[in-house]
């Protein structure tokens, strides 16, 4: 019986990229309270920033005042047949009200339009889940991938 040996490898950041704009589901890990958590979320990727909602709550609030989260993406075909991506940076909510930008322009409302893109209902009154009323977004500042092939 032939038995093939895996190879791993990093990603390349062109890659990493790829495999965040591809997907729409991750999950999100933090710390709070001396606990670590982590979360499925819905996402979309665009510019260096992983946009996500969530329902308002103490885990967020405590999110919120750490700062620092990890998001992972993953596709995954077989045992050894694998790319995955870590985004590692701060998580800052956005709002209407602290934005400041003009009506349109803000990331709040660059943000409600991106998350449209997968669920169009998203922030309106026919939302599929509209207990998701905060918005979010986790800025890239590490991003790191590794894949596996046989």
């Amino acid at each position: 019986m032939d038995v093939s040996t895996p190879t791993f490898r990093i990603l390349s950041h062109a890659e990493c990229i790829a495999l965040l704009a591809a997907h729409h589901v991750g999950r999100i890990a933090f710390g709070y309270f001396g606990r670590v958590d982590i979360q499925p979320i819905h996402y979309v990727w665009d510019d260096g920033f992983v946009y996500g909602r969530t329902r308002d709550g103490s885990k967020l609030r405590a999110i919120s005042a750490v700062k620092q989260v990890a998001f992972e993406v993953d596709d995954v075909a077989a045992m050894y047949d694998w790319r995955s991506v870590v985004v590692k940076g701060p998580l800052e909510l956005l709002t209407i009200e602290s934005d400041g930008a003009a009506e349109g322009n803000s990331a709040w409302s660059h943000g409600v339009a991106l998350l449209r893109r997968i669920v169009p209902d998203a922030f309106t009154a026919l939302d599929p889940t509209p207990e998701r009323t905060t918005l979010f977004r986790i800025r890239a500042e590490q991003l790191t991938g590794r894949a596996a092939s046989v």
